[in-house]
């Protein structure tokens, strides 16, 4: 199965510009281009369903994960193992693009999102 990008109809979602490669498709796993535009970022959340992997292809993120805060820039992978909580921010000066894949693939449903009073702060 090929799937071009120009294809995709992007997915507008919190500030983020999401390009999902799988959606409708039923795969084991899943796979997304998100763009993070500076200063954007993804609120609090956690999957009951998936563990992720996100790899930077250009920018830099700040990333979340159980209270622990790493930056990102290309070439690095950070992994979310299923129930962890996460949010991620573009420190960057510039936009952010990231790789994600989902195992097993992503449904809606299974994302749990946090309050905004619960954010971890980053």
């Amino acid at each position: 199965m090929v799937i071009k990008r120009k294809s995709i109809e992007p997915i507008e979602f919190d500030g983020l510009k999401i390009f999902d490669f799988t959606a409708d498709k039923d795969n084991s796993s899943s796979m997304a281009e998100i763009t993070v535009p500076k200063g954007v970022s993804h609120k609090l959340s956690w999957s009951t369903r998936s563990d992720k992997y996100y790899y930077v292809i250009a920018g830099t993120i700040l990333f979340t994960i159980k209270e622990e805060i790493q930056i990102l820039s290309a070439g690095d992978c950070c992994i979310v193992p299923k129930g962890d909580r996460f949010r991620y921010k573009n420190t960057g000066l510039t936009e952010a693009r990231l790789l994600l894949v989902h195992t097993p693939s992503f449904k809606l449903e299974c994302e749990e999102f946090a309050d905004s009073g619960d954010i971890i702060d980053g």
